[in-house]
């Protein structure tokens, strides 16, 4: 998914190309690629969006929430209702954070909220939970065979924790670089871990190492409808 800054008019020729690297451009229901820009087309139907079978429902939910934030008249008299924007840009991933039973416990989840959000990444996932074995034994599934598993697993459920989902273009590497190394004793002053951390067994935070298991932790702690997709006020002061 491709994030938006804003769209500048309309007009009947074939494209127009905005201020913020944004074109408006008449469009069929077929999503358009360009190879020299990274970039995604989401279609507009004015006055009603249509399901198309080949978008994701998550592109379809951005444009309409694109439609209302930026108030796109309906109908647009004389012109086709089905309009595409390219959004120009880097590729947005998600990402999937925890602040872990230890960083709840010691109250630190508002300061490791504000550190992500100062970064400016978007927030789209937010909730205290209890986490059950099950989940817990899956979502650490690849450490199945470590001696420290159950160890892990026990500390893990041992109370409440905060699962987030971040957004953002390379919210992941660089969410790991907030975060610090796995061991607090060699992470980065100004890291989460280097800063409020001093034992790995209780090292406050988790976050996924790569766009592919943020997803898939993302999938795992969230269910269906707990994700809000939204434009930030500051989206134009963060990206070009």
């Amino acid at each position: 998914m491709m994030e938006g800054v804003g769209v500048l008019g309309v007009s009947s020729s074939a494209s127009i190309v905005c201020k913020r690297s944004c074109s408006l451009s008449y469009a069929s229901n077929k999503l358009i690629q360009r190879s020299k820009t990274q970039l995604a087309a989401f279609l507009l139907a004015l006055p009603s969006f249509p399901k198309i079978s080949n978008m994701s429902s998550s592109i379809q939910n951005h444009c309409s929430q694109l439609h209302q934030t930026w108030h796109l008249p309906s109908p647009l008299g004389r012109f086709p209702a089905y309009f595409s924007i390219f959004i120009f840009g880097e590729q947005v991933e998600e990402t999937y954070i925890m602040v872990k039973p230890d960083g709840v416990q010691r109250g630190l989840v508002g300061e490791i909220i504000s550190r992500f959000e100062r970064k400016g990444f978007k927030l789209t996932g937010l909730k205290l939970f209890q986490c059950p074995q099950e989940l817990a034994e899956e979502h650490y599934k690849d450490l199945k065979s470590k001696p420290f598993f159950p160890k892990l697993i026990e500390y893990i459920t041992s109370g409440p924790v905060i699962c987030m989902a971040w957004e953002g273009v390379g919210v992941v590497a660089s969410a790991r670089k907030l975060i610090g190394s796995t061991n607090p004793l060699q992470a980065e002053p100004g890291t989460i871990r280097g800063d409020l951390a001093v034992q790995t067994g209780r090292n406050v935070v988790h976050g996924s190492d790569s766009p592919e298991n943020g997803k898939r932790e993302i999938a795992l702690w969230f269910k269906e409808g707990e994700l809000c997709q939204w434009i930030p006020a500051q989206a134009p002061w963060l990206t070009e």
